[in-house]
């Protein structure tokens, strides 16, 4: 099962980011554990710089924008 964390304050770019990411799961039909990550010093322990911040397996593959469904997507099947 992946493990897929959406990093951000909760601010729109954040909510958008973490939607895309349960329409890839749900198009893909990749079993994903999803975790949103809003609190700050929870953010610090991944050394955060900007936000929203993908990260799929505890690897970072976006930081700083908004990834599309189908690149999401692609990260959850490689």
């Amino acid at each position: 099962m992946k493990q897929v964390k959406v990093l951000g304050p909760g601010c729109a770019k954040c909510k958008a980011t973490y939607e895309n990411v349960l329409e890839a799961i749900k198009q893909t039909g990749i079993e994903a554990n999803v975790i949103k990550i809003e609190d700050l010093e929870e953010m610090m322990k991944y050394n955060v710089l900007t936000t929203p911040v993908l990260l799929i397996d505890e690897q970072a593959k976006v930081k700083g924008r908004i990834p599309s469904v189908q690149e999401i997507t692609e990260f959850l099947k490689a």
